[in-house]
């Protein structure tokens, strides 16, 4: 026998006081109409979640049922507690709320305008994927502002949680500038993440490393007995 010294390939394990996030969108919310405008909370559109929202939100709690989560965080729109709620009644968790992670503001088409003004394609729209700026939209929050607010929002969850994951519920502006700082991609780069869905990222020694980004293979899982694929 060889008594040469081999070394496999190891997988992955958390290093001493990092934080693991499972960065998620929230469930679909209902759909947007010029005669019913969304809600607003402090000038943001709180729409509640779909039908196909809560159908996300119940197999994401499936997903990470068997997952050693130590906190939950959402943020102050309802769309994000409506996701966050099948995970947190397995878990006998109360989530915490982090406003700084609640989503870009857009200034002028809050309350479902921008989501209209997306699927006719405004000149407005078009603009801002060239130039990947949410400032583009009229009285929209910049950028950098956005970022700032985000990296606050994400420190203070990371310096209470190491050596712990933790699961964090937002919104796809808010994963598309995590994502982005954490990469030093573009701007917009991972702005499409889906609703439902989960990107991992580490937190270590003030870096953010991403392990997995927009996984919806719980998404297709089936509730209860019923074993058809989503459509």
């Amino acid at each position: 026998m060889s008594d040469k010294k081999t070394y496999r390939q190891t997988k992955f394990v958390r290093p001493a006081g990092a934080t693991e996030i499972l960065l998620i969108r929230h469930g679909e919310s209902r759909a947007a109409s010029e005669d019913n405008p969304f809600p607003l909370v402090n000038g943001q559109g709180d729409p509640e979640l779909a039908a196909t929202g809560r159908d996300q939100a119940e197999k994401l709690a499936q997903r990470l049922a068997d997952h050693a989560i130590d906190a939950v965080y959402v943020t102050n729109l309802r769309r994000t507690r409506e996701t966050a709620a099948p995970l947190c009644k397995i878990k006998g968790i109360v989530p915490g709320v982090v406003e700084d992670l609640r989503e870009v503001h857009l200034g002028d088409w809050e309350g479902g305008v921008f989501r209209i003004k997306a699927h006719q394609n405004h000149p407005s729209i078009v603009e801002m994927y060239e130039r990947q700026e949410w400032g583009v939209i009229p009285g929209a929050e910049s950028n950098s502002e956005v970022d700032a607010r985000v990296a606050r929002g994400l420190e203070h969850i990371i310096s209470k949680h190491p050596d712990q994951m933790v699961a964090v519920v937002v919104h796809g502006g808010v994963i598309g500038s995590v994502l982005a700082q954490a990469t030093r991609s573009e701007p917009f780069a991972f702005v499409g993440a889906d609703n439902g869905s989960i990107s991992h990222l580490v937190a270590h020694r003030g870096r953010l490393s991403l392990r997995r980004f927009n996984d919806t293979s719980h998404l297709s899982l089936a509730i209860g007995s019923d074993t058809s694929m989503p459509t």
